[in-house]
């Protein structure tokens, strides 16, 4: 299997109740399970990343549960409204239990 790399993008500063954007992005195969394996003829079996969690300071803000159909290497751009300077945890897991975290902190100025 390809190496699983999530890449997420937060402003590093921002004033408070101030509305960002924030961009992740998973390079992950997604296999649905259906298709066959060209040379065997055999399911290829099914690899995905079933939940994104997106949380601020502990409370999660933006969750997705994804299905065989979603593409392969996910992308979410969503927006949050920033309460005050903290972190952000984010969050993706896959069918077999495997989890990928990445921690990013803002600033208020």
């Amino acid at each position: 299997m390809a190496t699983i790399r999530p890449k997420v993008r937060v402003p590093k500063t921002a004033a408070k109740g101030d509305v960002i954007q924030i961009k992740t992005l998973i390079s992950h195969p997604m296999e649905s399970g259906i298709r066959k394996n060209k040379k065997t003829g055999e399911l290829i079996p099914r690899d995905i990343i079933k939940r994104f969690e997106a949380s601020f300071e502990g409370d999660a803000f933006f969750v997705a549960d994804m299905h065989p159909a979603i593409s392969a290497d996910p992308y979410f751009a969503f927006y949050f409204k920033v309460p005050g300077a903290g972190s952000f945890t984010f969050k993706w897991t896959d069918d077999a239990g495997e989890s990928w975290t990445v921690n990013k902190s803002i600033a208020v100025s």
